[in-house]
């Protein structure tokens, strides 16, 4: 026995209102495809370390022991708290041309990406007047200190501090400043000695900034 026409009439209306929702979430999907990744982006396994976060991460690194590297904080250099869990020091650097920040960063093993990923990404936090990339004009220096390979980094633009977090806020541009970083070879991962600020606060303190990568020492 067949079902009454207006059963069937129902069954058929929903066949077509499925097909139809099917049909405009295949759509929606075509038309918004999944980001590419920019340039710029953290290299893979790189917790946000965007100046500009006020959200702090979900757990924080423990450096303790033979993971620990200890060194000498610079004369002049002011430390403060760390902003936040990813920074194992913070200082503030004072200079005429303005005040400057070196920020020490340790994320654990197998953490942090590659010594040349993070410095092509600290250059592409800087921006050149003519438009041209900032790796072009990235300088890099191979060092040892007490054992320890060190690859020192150095650019100047216009600064684009943060931006890259889970705010969402655009980057503050900062034309005239300077980056000395450096990327030293842990026991276990590597550390991010990151130093910004005007480029005559930045260079007036380049003596200092390799007397601190300078002192220091590893537990092994």
């Amino acid at each position: 026995m067949k079902p009454p026409v207006s059963i069937r009439l129902l069954a058929a209306m929903a066949l077509v209102l499925i097909f139809g929702a099917a049909c405009s979430k295949q759509a929606t999907e075509a038309q918004n495809p999944d980001p590419a990744p920019q340039q710029g982006a953290l290299p893979m396994g790189h917790p946000p370390v965007g100046e500009g976060s006020q959200e702090p991460p979900t757990s924080a690194p423990v450096a303790t022991g033979a993971d620990q590297l200890s060194w000498e904080t610079p004369t002049g250099w002011i430390e403060e708290p760390p902003a936040n869990a990813m920074r194992q020091a913070q200082y503030l650097v004072p200079g005429e041309g303005g005040d400057g920040q070196c920020v020490v960063f340790y994320f654990g093993a197998g953490q942090g990406g590659g010594v040349q990923a993070n410095a092509d990404r600290w250059a592409d936090q800087f921006s050149q007047p003519d438009g041209s990339s900032s790796r072009d004009v990235l300088v890099t220096e191979e060092l040892e200190v007490g054992g320890v390979p060190v690859l020192l980094v150095q650019v100047t633009g216009t600064y684009n501090e943060g931006g890259m977090m889970m705010t969402g806020a655009p980057p503050k541009t900062k034309p005239g400043h300077m980056l000395m970083g450096a990327v030293v070879e842990g026991p276990n991962a590597n550390w991010f000695f990151k130093f910004t600020g005007p480029e005559e606060t930045v260079r007036s303190n380049e003596q200092s900034f390799r007397g601190l990568l300078g002192s220091i020492k590893s537990p092994v």
